[in-house]
């Protein structure tokens, strides 16, 4: 999620469901008690069931718990959490899930600041055996020195079947604090399909996808459960972000530097082809697989601050739809609809007639994909939302979580 004209103005609309398997807050805060377990009376020819020994956490007392605290508990031989009731002083009971695992329990809200809750912990043993412990904690005070972030997916909205879940944090997220940022970014969808989160190298950007386009019709259900995680860095997160989109019909287009057409693609099925002019030598378009970004019906391109005089102008277009943050668009250009179809002139957007742009307008989406083959440059990965332009391997290698 994350300037128009550098101004991502897209944003932030902020918030998968990552790989569900979360650390507990602590190892010493693990809360250790025996408790009899909640069976029958033994029979008289019975043995007494031995009692549970379970570790909770946080334990009771625990201070300046953050306000993204899961409760966990250990049970000896390998039992697991099979139920947890959490509630704040003086407050309402707090709604929350298990994760898949069963590895810990997630409030469906960040904590309240400030505030002492006790979590009721019931567990499980492999033989059936139940244990019930009680901790009381207090959480921390609201921290001063926050990340900013952001999600580029707004509720409710219809996107294309290219749509990444892209995140964006300022300042990026440390390297070694991915994995515990990746295991509070949640998404769900309906249907089911499998996707990985893959990180830039700098951390200012997360994307989410599966190994093929969404299919249409697809429900995203997205969570960046982020608020009150502590960092490496001393910041903390800065607030939690949810949204909940749909996917739409399929379209793509892909443009041949070689014919200097553009083919768009409805369901799979050709519907059109456009004589486009590409950047020329000095200014060349780049090529990979894109995504629509932004949508504009009319704009001004001011690049009066290019280094490079012969690249600044200021100029109104028409039908522009972003491709890349460095300033790549799909739009009119009246002015060379001489060239469209046999030369390239641009200053590395893709140019079509006026009658062909509006057309194409009227029916893409944001997060409908593009590829561009032939031009002297490739998509360098991070200009604009590129999970699309990584093949599916090279994709998981950028997550930082273990994956299947």
């Amino acid at each position: 999620m994350r300037k128009f004209i550098r101004a991502r103005a897209l944003l932030l609309a902020l918030a998968l469901v990552a790989p569900l398997a979360l650390t507990a807050c602590g190892g010493d805060d693990d809360e250790k008690a025996t408790f009899v377990p909640a069976a029958a009376t033994p029979t008289a020819n019975a043995a007494p069931a031995e009692p549970l020994t379970v570790a909770v956490a946080p334990k009771s007392g625990a201070k300046d718990r953050p306000v993204s605290t899961e409760i966990t508990a250990k049970v000896e031989g390998g039992g697991a959490l099979s139920d947890v009731v959490l509630k704040a002083k003086g407050g309402g009971q707090v709604k929350g899930a298990l994760r898949d695992d069963g590895s810990a329990w997630v409030p469906a809200k960040p904590l309240a600041y400030d505030t002492t809750y006790t979590a009721t912990v019931t567990a499980t043993a492999p033989d059936g055996r139940m244990a019930t412990a009680t901790s009381t904690f207090r959480t921390m005070g609201r921290p001063g020195n926050v990340i900013g972030s952001g999600l580029y997916l707004f509720d409710g909205n219809t996107y294309g079947v290219a749509m990444p879940v892209v995140v964006e944090f300022t300042p990026g997220i440390p390297e070694k604090d991915r994995a515990k940022v990746e295991k509070r970014m949640f998404v769900s969808t309906t249907p089911s399909q499998p996707g990985v989160w893959h990180w830039l190298p700098n951390g200012t950007q997360a994307y989410y996808r599966a190994p093929e386009y969404w299919k249409p019709g697809t429900t995203l259900d997205v969570r960046l459960a982020l608020e009150g995680i502590p960092l490496s860095n001393g910041r903390y997160g800065n607030t939690d972000r949810t949204a909940k989109a749909t996917i739409g019909s399929r379209l793509e287009m892909k443009v041949d530097n070689a014919t200097k057409q553009m083919r768009v693609y409805e369901d799979g099925k050709l519907t059109k082809t456009f004589p486009v002019s590409l950047g020329k030598p000095k200014t060349p378009s780049s090529s990979g697989t894109m995504v629509i970004m932004e949508k504009k019906r009319e704009t001004t391109f001011d690049t009066r601050t290019n280094p490079d005089p012969e690249n600044r102008y200021v100029t109104d277009v028409e039908y522009a739809q972003r491709l890349t943050w460095g300033g790549e668009y799909i739009h009119a250009a009246p002015w060379s609809e001489g060239q469209q179809g046999n030369t390239n002139v641009s200053h590395g957007c893709v140019n079509l007639a006026t009658r062909n742009a509006a057309w194409l307008y009227a029916r893409t989406k944001i997060g409908d994909p593009i590829t561009v083959e032939g031009t002297e440059v490739k998509l360098t990965h991070g200009n604009g939302w590129s999970a699309w332009n990584l093949s599916w391997e090279e994709f998981v290698k950028g997550s930082a979580l273990p994956v299947d």
